[in-house]
């Protein structure tokens, strides 16, 4: 007997759907039924019959899951992409990264570059992306006009910015934008205090303080070099984690969401997950910057909840999740002399549901169950790099290009169809850009 779905708005048809979920559950030969941006059912294909819906998607070649989660990002450096490179984090910051930001960063600089990050991330399968750069309200109104989830992360330094001239005028922003946007589904707004090596005690109190009264999420770059953890036992006798946890930012009420993690303790670890904090490993700007490696096997072990991110497209250089995964596993591996590390289902929950979670969102996104958000992405499979097929979960993590992503939809709505993004002007974001990469190189305006 064939199912009746009549109220359905949208059909995805799949050779495999790969839901996420508590069960990894792999289903073969199934559909996906969307209404009003939300998943309705997922059942077999041949239940379904030849029942028409408004939107029917046919893709017996394909792989549907949840769309990806770039848990740590800095979506405007997109206009600084190789920038500076073969260079140390320290002096590629502050040589070169930091001076050209003085220079050039702005609304309209954010603007378009991420403009063109978003483009990217749609096209290579992202579907939500955590984002700690200057003028965030102009990332939000951005990524609410194309239709992109987003957790903005407004910057906070000891220092005046182009956003700000100090901390308590970043503190002030960042409330004022929370407030604004507590009711937009698609974006959530948090705090984003940038290291401990650019933020002092007093902010990140305050940080504390106004976190827990307004619900708010807290992102933070942390041991991201070892030098970061032998500068912080000079200047103030401890290590960055057990500064943080004198000053309140591991309370298990927050939730930390603490990017890098490299040069830990196995006491480190322990706290970690006491405190329910969630790590942001970023891999390939991990490697790029000779930064360290992230223990993602062991924080797996204790019970921590790993998530990845690619970092910001200057140090990394691209924004592509399915490379992110492949390194995380590669490095696991190699760094551990274990080749069972972070396992390809480990790398795939990393990828989308514990990002979710990382993020706080994992009621609404991170696998594809019913009542969740419609935010999934195809992927071709009928291609060289993928046959032949014999475990399609590796087949995602160690075979699978980004570019095999034909179909992204955010909330139900589609933002990239056949490969073509729907509702954003590829040609004119590649033109933006080079007339950025121009004015930058020449030091004109």
């Amino acid at each position: 007997m064939q199912l009746i779905h009549s109220d359905a708005d949208t059909r995805v048809d799949a050779g495999y759907i790969l839901c996420i979920d508590n069960d990894n559950r792999v289903l073969r030969q199934h559909s996906l039924l969307i209404k009003d941006g939300v998943i309705t059912d997922i059942c077999p294909t041949d239940e379904l019959g030849d029942q028409t819906i408004k939107e029917h998607y046919c893709l017996p070649d394909h792989v549907v899951m949840p769309g990806l989660i770039n848990a740590h990002g800095h979506a405007s450096m997109a206009l600084l992409r190789g920038i500076a490179n073969d260079i140390p984090l320290q002096p590629w910051l502050e040589e070169h990264i930091w001076p050209a930001e003085g220079a050039w960063v702005s609304e309209e600089f954010v603007k378009h570059g991420a403009e063109l990050a978003i483009s990217e991330m749609i096209k290579s399968g992202t579907t939500t992306f955590s984002d700690m750069y200057f003028f965030p309200e102009v990332v939000a109104e951005l990524a609410l006009s194309i239709g992109m989830r987003a957790q903005l992360c407004c910057p906070l330094l000891d220092f005046p910015t182009a956003w700000g001239s100090g901390p308590d005028d970043y503190l002030t922003k960042t409330i004022k934008l929370h407030e604004h946007y507590k009711a937009a589904d698609l974006i959530d707004i948090a705090f984003g205090p940038h290291a401990p090596y650019t933020v002092s005690d007093a902010p990140i109190t305050q940080i504390v303080e106004l976190a827990k009264s307004h619900g708010a999420n807290v992102q933070m770059h942390i041991h991201e070099t070892s030098d970061e953890v032998n500068d912080s036992l000079k200047a103030c006798g401890m290590r960055p984690l057990a500064r943080l946890e004198q000053l309140g930012l591991l309370d298990a009420t927050l939730k930390l969401q603490a990017v890098h993690m490299t040069d830990l303790t196995n006491d480190e670890i322990t706290l970690l997950a006491a405190r329910e904090v969630s790590v942001i490993h970023c891999p390939e700007s991990n490697m790029k910057l000779a930064s360290g490696f992230c223990p993602t096997q062991a924080l797996l072990d204790a019970g921590v909840n790993v998530a990845l991110g690619t970092d910001g497209a200057a140090s990394n250089n691209d924004l592509d999740m399915f490379g992110e995964m492949r390194t995380a596993v590669m490095i696991a591996k190699g760094y551990t002399g274990d080749a069972s590390a972070v396992p390809t289902t480990s790398a795939l929950r990393m990828a989308t549901i514990n990002g979710a979670k990382a993020l706080g969102i994992s009621d609404r996104t991170g696998s594809l169950e019913l009542g969740k958000a419609a935010d999934l992405i195809a992927i071709d499979m009928r291609q060289l790099r993928t046959a032949p097929s014999y475990d399609i979960e590796a087949d995602l993590v160690y075979n699978t290009s980004s570019s095999q992503v034909s179909h992204t939809w955010v909330n139900g709505q589609l933002l990239l169809d056949c490969g073509r993004l729907t509702n954003i002007d590829e040609d004119e974001v590649i033109d933006t850009s080079k007339h950025w990469a121009t004015k930058i190189k020449t030091g004109n305006n």
